[in-house]
């Protein structure tokens, strides 16, 4: 018998991350290997030394992009992921390692199979965003 799962619909997405403060614990191993992980060097030098807001803004992201309360634009207005990143040197290398990051952060976490696989899926689809809009950005300048 084939599962039929609801992510994507509504806020069921947000509930299978298991609200904020799944996201929270997510987003907090998501930094940790960004912090220790060699791959990510690329990566975690683009970003402030004191990484508090930074984690902020990702859980709050997270949470509307999922479904849930929409906590990015609540308290920072609205968010344009590509246009945010453009300025940054985002290619494949920076783009994968991001993904490595997230694939072994969302590994950890207590949610079912399936929607570690959907949300990894899911995450694939901005991540490629982003680095199509910084490389085409970076070809002209």
């Amino acid at each position: 018998m084939t599962e039929i799962h609801s992510y994507g619909v509504g806020d069921a997405s947000y509930q299978a991350a298991g609200q904020l403060a799944g996201l929270t614990l997510l987003v907090n191993d998501f930094y940790d290997y960004m912090e220790t992980l060699p791959a990510a060097k690329v990566i975690r030098d683009m970003h402030p030394a004191d990484m508090t807001e930074t984690r902020t803004k990702l859980i709050y992201f997270l949470s509307g992009w999922l479904g849930g309360p929409r906590l990015y634009q609540q308290q920072y207005g609205q968010i344009r992921l590509p246009w945010f990143h453009q300025s940054m040197p985002i290619g494949e290398a920076e783009r994968n390692a991001w993904m490595l990051c997230m694939e072994k952060a969302v590994a950890e976490q207590p949610f079912a199979e399936s929607f570690k696989q959907y949300l990894i899926q899911q995450l694939w689809v901005p991540a490629e965003r982003i680095n199509a809009v910084c490389q085409a950005h970076q070809r002209r300048e």
